[in-house]
């Protein structure tokens, strides 16, 4: 009792000192220090989920305030800002002869266009066909051997292949014996290395035959992407695209026992109807596939592109701003949790995959195919509403089959429209490509496009205040959490956006 009045009177240094004195027994000292480190955990979980609510929050209001249209810059500048419509066939050649003159290269990359679908998945914006009429194939095929024929003509070199990609449509619509005939007449008086050359096609699940996977393989496809989308029944008929997860397991399975090197899953997030338990089981399920490549694409809800079909659903069942972004974020987390590779603003990949060695070594490239590995400095495309690039231009070819083909058949490169690229053009358009592809850009300090790039700065400053972006002297970078609005920073280089005002019908949001 005496001690005890005792310690009422010592200050706080005598008094721990008093205790540390005083001997406890030993129960009393693990139950007290085992008491200390239970506070103290419940202590850090608080913290902790104090700390997920606030980035949450935080990240929701980025989200509302940084959501709205813009482009995704695999060109620049953007189609909806060409200005040579039309475009004269003399001018867009004259940029392949600048080119070849420039680097002093005969490389190049080809996409092919194929249209035909025998369904119309309501999903997608792109330019297609619906027939089950397979007589098709024979006229358009001919129609882009054609068209390959008048380019070999204006080469002044023998191309050398180091890309070929079918996208479509769908590129499995065709029999395996059309588009081996279509690769033969390409392939024909050009070179191309094996070990160098990556050749790729888009593969329906429900459409995809082991003798198409063969056929390609042994002609040198070494890599396939898998439309997947969602596995939801749910989702599956709000889009009009029902694919069970047996029919994408065969077709996987199948191409990794032929040999493909590298097998990509196309994945999308904000579909009509996807809720959280969607894309939990639809990232599920391709985790056990193990595809060296995943695309986690946003979809682009652009209801106004004529033709699109986007048109199965109601707006009210999409998944909008915070929610949508959500099913993103879940995706990535259990994605980086089975060791693949945040690539991009929309793609993972393995350690082992060519796109994680062409990220790491920053040397990723993007152009209308997306990401790719396989820098070229001319891109050719086959086939209707196929988009070239030369460096110096860009040209699109007719989007009407039966136009196209009709051009095709007069012996003329059936171009449409097109922009031919100002030294202006050029500047911004390598600075969109660092930060797309490598989330960074920096501005040479003896550039005659200075002031451009004082401006462009300034335009970032909301970025650089709301911890997005950060400008060291010369060097712009997105910080981590600025990587969801990479278009959004991208958009302050966008000499077509100054001063303009983005109608509502021009691009899909940004998150």
């Amino acid at each position: 009792m005496r001690q005890k009045q005792q310690n009422l009177q010592l200050n706080k240094f005598e008094h721990l000192k008093l205790r540390q004195k005083i001997k406890l027994p030993i129960k009393v000292k693990f139950y007290s220090f085992f008491k200390f480190l239970k506070l103290g955990v419940q202590y850090t979980k608080t913290l902790s989920l104090n700390s997920i609510i606030k980035n949450k929050i935080l990240l929701n209001n980025l989200i509302e305030k940084y959501n709205i249209p813009g482009p995704r810059y695999t060109s620049y500048p953007t189609v909806p800002f060409w200005k040579n419509n039309p475009l004269k066939i003399k001018d867009w050649i004259n940029t392949i002869s600048k080119n070849s003159k420039t680097f002093n290269s005969n490389e190049l990359s080809i996409y092919i266009h194929l249209p035909y679908c025998e369904s119309l998945c309501t999903f997608c914006g792109c330019h297609k066909r619906i027939t089950k009429n397979h007589a098709v194939e024979t006229p358009y095929i001919d129609s882009v051997i054609k068209e390959w024929e008048l380019y070999r003509k204006v080469f002044n070199f023998e191309p050398n292949i180091r890309e070929l990609h079918f996208g479509g449509g769908t590129p499995t619509f065709f029999q395996p014996n059309q588009l081996i005939r279509l690769v033969s007449s390409i392939f024909n008086k050009s070179s191309i290395n094996p070990n160098n050359t990556e050749l790729s096609f888009e593969a329906h699940p429900n459409n995809t035959t082991e003798e198409h996977l063969k056929k390609l393989n042994e002609f040198g496809f070494n890599r396939l992407s898998l439309g997947i989308q969602d596995y939801s029944p749910i989702v599956q008929k709000a889009i009009n695209r029902i694919q069970p997860f047996e029919n994408v397991k065969h077709v996987h399975n199948k191409a990794k026992a032929i040999g493909y090197k590298s097998i990509s899953h196309d994945l999308v997030f904000g579909l009509p109807k996807q809720k959280m338990e969607d894309i939990i089981e639809t990232v599920s399920k391709t985790i056990q596939l193990k595809p060296d490549r995943i695309s986690l694409y946003s979809y682009a809800h652009v209801p106004w592109i004529k033709g699109n079909g986007q048109r199965g659903f109601n707006e009210s069942d999409l998944p909008k701003d915070s929610t949508k972004r959500a099913l993103y974020e879940k995706a990535k987390q259990m994605l980086e949790s089975e060791g693949y590779i945040e690539i991009g603003m929309d793609h993972f990949a393995l350690n082992h995959d060519s796109l994680t060695k062409a990220f790491k070594a920053k040397k990723l490239h993007r152009n209308f195919m997306g990401y790719t590995t396989q820098k070229t400095n001319i891109l050719i495309g086959l086939g209707a509403s196929a988009i070239s690039d030369s460096w110096f231009g860009f040209a699109q070819n007719e989007k009407s089959i039966e136009k196209y083909m009709d051009i095709v058949k007069s012996k003329k490169i059936p171009i449409f429209r097109g922009h031919i690229l100002n030294e202006l053009d050029i500047e911004m358009r390598k600075h969109i490509l660092n930060l797309m592809c490598h989330f960074e850009t920096e501005f040479n300090s003896n550039s005659q496009f200075r002031e451009k790039h004082n401006k462009i700065i300034d335009r970032l400053n909301g970025m650089i205040k709301d911890d997005l972006v950060v400008v060291n002297e010369d060097k712009i970078t997105l910080k981590q959490k600025g990587i969801p609005f990479v278009r959004n920073c991208c958009m302050a280089f966008d000499m077509d956006l100054v001063n303009k005002k983005i109608s509502k019908n021009m691009f899909s949001k940004t998150i």
